[in-house]
């Protein structure tokens, strides 16, 4: 029998990759009883080094085509990759729980995204094989899920495979039960036995044995690992709000649990493999600025140093595209040098964001031009034709024109001789600058390429600074980054030439919104750029105008194909027409923020309205009015056993630390009744994490930002009175973004706008009253006011800067 272990409520939320230890460890004492056909099945990724074909990306017509499942009339990239697979494959939904009912057997998950690599490596090994469909075919129901698409399915299986092994990954692969509880699981499977471990055939024979000779236990150790979860994982506030200590000590101490992890060799938090993880870079510069305002001067400029190294050392490295701009998703090595190759949006809108940010700490170029960089890249390469933005980029590609097979990083990495011939007389020199080499410059680490799968290729990475370089080839350094640019230039048409990567050209609305904020926020924040700074390839030094223009077009994009305007209701994501998923608390909240950064930036009232009735709704689908917080799903779907409140910080931030954050500022824009009600739904949210930001702060670095933000007594708030289509109204508002201050609001309104007084009204007097007696019809008149208690207007930005530079009392 199934012996039952209760776990205590503690364990609300402990659900991310580093936080399952204690549900972990009940759910395998538990399953210790289930005498699993394959005890040894595992989660890591298995190294098949030697695996590097890698199917096409895309499907044509069914008649050149010896398979056609039920996948080849899904709109998802990665489900029609898989279109044509001899597995008999359907998507997630009622006729496939239907069949594995009517034939009664379990049903085989596969969960991955387009531009996965191990997810290729098991197509090509497994799901391309004739015999592993023929076991899949005989014995499941086999069932395929974008995880982009369906996150809520997927939160629900990894979470189970996380807390059950200790890890997870794509590709997720479980075995469910026709009603969806989960019987075991892993991530990759080689298809063959080796190294005493179990390969997919040996799997698939043995769950097919074990589901007739030991069904019940199956089925019933996968109910109680649900019921075990959805109790740990039912989070509720014991009181209405943190205890006012925690508040501000859950910043300090993640600031310094980070500073502990710190690498002062190479930079960034953690060992490798090294993810660009821009919520710790949000919270160090955070907590200096907390510093600095407190007079803890030498503190908070270590705090710093560790932050600008990390982003020198990431701009600098191999995760750093340094010809066609834009980040990888991560390096495999200490030193930021070989990276997992794809790209995703998620990571190009906050790391541009991190960028901008220090920008305004130090005004040095070197971050603005960084950001522009990545920028550049979403619109040159990811921005489709009406101003959306599709989701990744592959890591993998063809080495020519023509070739079936597809290698890591192809499209990326160079010979000696490619460079040679492409560059001519500035060959050499680029090849001292990015540390180009004969055999290959893969050597820097063991972690590098510990098989030699890049002998005799390079990954461009700097290794100095630019000016020792300059002048030991005699030039000014001005020269200098001239050459380099234009031999970028010469390299990107190069390979623009050979076959891509495969563009993932979904439209998710939680990353747009991720992309709108930095878009945003690059238009008046890049604006304090010195005149005549100038720019090199990937950059291309565009008037910051045209990054709002980019940022209004996406959003003007979700508001008319993902947004329903009669029920005020957002759909997950777009590709030839929206997705059956509906939209989520992270689309929701990520959006709210974007169009936050959007008005804020001088975007039209429009955008803070749709926010405040995004807002509403997000309310009203996933608040947990009783127990605080929000659900990541509106729990409307029967299919999906878990809802949960998420709260850790990773690759992307948490839907409830942005939630969080945008209630703030809300309520700090708002007043009265409605101010209060944000920020009570922040208190009573905060409420819910208060263990783990106690005990677990470095899992949640944004929301330690959010708790301190709901501690400041009251915000500073700019509030720009003025037409605003005039050079004056830009200048004010750059001047207004100009230094780094994450408690600052910035308002803006025309007094002769009846439609915009008219919002200030109905949402706050105090700003329409501002406007009234403070409008003069030549000139753009800024306050800067907190709680409402204004200095005297000023009417020019050098007088703005000076007054938003001010130490506070």
């Amino acid at each position: 029998m199934l012996k039952l272990l209760r776990l205590s409520s503690s364990l609300l939320a402990r659900h991310s990759l580093n936080t399952t230890s204690k549900l972990s460890s009940s759910l395998r004492r538990a399953t210790k009883y289930r005498n699993y056909p394959c005890s040894s099945a595992f989660v890591g990724r298995f190294h098949t080094h030697k695996v590097l074909a890698m199917a096409k990306t895309t499907s044509s017509s069914s008649s050149s085509h010896k398979h056609t499942n039920c996948l080849s009339a899904e709109h998802s990239p990665y489900l029609l990759q898989h279109a044509h697979n001899p597995v008999n494959w359907y998507p997630w939904g009622e006729e496939a729980f239907a069949e594995a009912r009517r034939r009664d057997v379990p049903i085989f998950l596969s969960i991955g995204y387009s531009t996965c690599h191990w997810c290729h490596v098991m197509k090509v090994e497994s799901f391309e094989d004739e015999e592993v469909a023929e076991l899949l075919n005989d014995s499941f129901v086999s069932v395929k899920v974008d995880r982009e698409e369906r996150p809520d399915v997927d939160k629900v299986y990894m979470t189970f495979v996380q807390a059950l092994y200790g890890g997870g990954g794509w590709p997720l692969s479980v075995f469910i039960s026709p009603d969806l509880k989960p019987l075991m699981g892993g991530t990759y499977f080689p298809p063959d036995d080796k190294y005493g471990r179990p390969g997919f055939k040996t799997i698939l024979r043995k769950v097919k044995d074990a589901w007739f000779s030991k069904r019940d236990t199956l089925v019933k150790s996968g109910a109680f690992a649900i019921e075990q979860l959805l109790e740990a994982l039912s989070a509720s506030a014991s009181s209405k709000k943190l205890p006012d200590e925690l508040s501000q000590n859950a910043l300090h101490l993640c600031a310094e649990q980070l500073s502990q992890s710190y690498d002062s060799r190479y930079g960034g938090f953690g060992s490798a493999p090294k993810f660009p993880r821009p919520v710790e870079i949000q919270l160090m510069l955070y907590h200096s600025k907390k510093l600095n305002d407190a007079g803890n001067y030498s503190e908070a400029k270590k705090g710093l140093q560790m932050v600008f190294f990390t982003l020198q050392c990431m701009a600098r490295g191999g995760i750093h595209d340094h010809i066609g701009g834009g980040f990888h998703r991560y390096s495999v090595d200490e030193r930021w040098h070989v990276p997992h190759f794809e790209k995703m949006l998620y990571d190009q809108g906050q790391l541009a964001n991190v960028y901008l940010d220090a920008f305004s700490i130090t005004n040095d170029v070197f971050y603005s031009s960084l950001s522009r960089d990545i920028l550049d890249y979403l619109r040159r390469d990811m921005i489709g034709p009406e101003g959306e933005i599709f989701s990744a980029e592959d890591a993998d590609s063809a080495e020519r024109e023509g070739a079936k097979k597809k290698k890591e990083g192809a499209f990326y990495i160079w010979t000696i001789q490619e460079i040679d011939d492409i560059l001519g007389e500035h060959a050499t020199l680029f090849k001292d600058h990015y540390y180009v080499k004969p055999l290959g410059n893969c050597d820097l680490s063991r972690m590098s390429d510990p098989h030699d799968e890049f002998k005799g290729k390079n990954v461009l990475i700097e290794l100095t600074d630019t000016s020792a370089p300059a002048k030991k080839y005699g030039l000014p350094l001005e020269k200098y980054l001239d050459i380099l640019g234009e031999c970028r230039q010469k390299l990107f048409d190069a390979r623009s030439r050979g076959p891509r990567p495969h563009l993932d050209d979904k439209v998710i609305v939680s990353w747009n919104g991720l992309a709108i904020s930095s878009l945003a926020r690059a238009s008046k924040i890049l604006m304090g750029e010195a005149e005549g700074t100038k720019y090199n390839f990937p950059v291309v030094g565009c008037d910051p105008k045209e990054y709002m223009t980019a940022a209004e077009k996406a959003a003007s994009f979700i508001r008319r194909h993902l947004y329903n305007e009669q029920a005020h209701r957002l759909e997950h994501s777009f590709r030839n027409g929206p997705s059956k998923a509906p939209g989520f608390l992270d689309d929701y909240a990520f959006l709210i923020s974007g169009l936050l950064d959007l008005y804020e930036a001088g975007g039209g009232i429009h955008w803070l309205v749709w926010a405040i009735e995004l807002q509403n709704k997000q309310d009203e689908l996933f608040l947990d009015r009783e127990g605080g917080g929000y659900f990541n799903t509106p729990g409307e779907d029967p299919s999906v056993l878990l809802r949960v409140k998420e709260d850790h910080d990773g690759a992307e931030p948490s839907g409830n630390s942005v939630s969080a954050i945008n209630l703030i500022r809300l309520a700090s824009m708002m007043t009265g009744s409605k101010s209060e009600y944000y920020r009570q739904n922040a208190e009573h949210l905060l409420a819910v994490f208060e263990s783990r930001l106690k005990d677990m702060a470095m899992a949640v670095p944004l929301m330690c930002c959010a708790a301190d933000m709901i501690s400041v007594p009251s915000h500073k708030q700019v509030v720009l009175v003025g037409h605003k289509s005039s050079l004056e109204f830009d200048n004010m508002l750059a001047a207004a973004h100009a230094s780094y201050d994450p408690n600052r609001r910035v308002i803006h309104i025309d007094p002769t706008d009846n439609e915009e007084m008219e919002i200030w009204e109905d949402n706050n007097s105090n700003i329409a009253l501002m406007a009234r007696n403070n409008f003069a019809a030549d000139k753009v008149v800024a306050l800067v006011c907190q709680n409402f208690t204004c200095s005297p207007p000023v009417t020019d930005p050098k007088s703005l800067k000076a007054l938003l530079l001010k130490k506070p009392s």
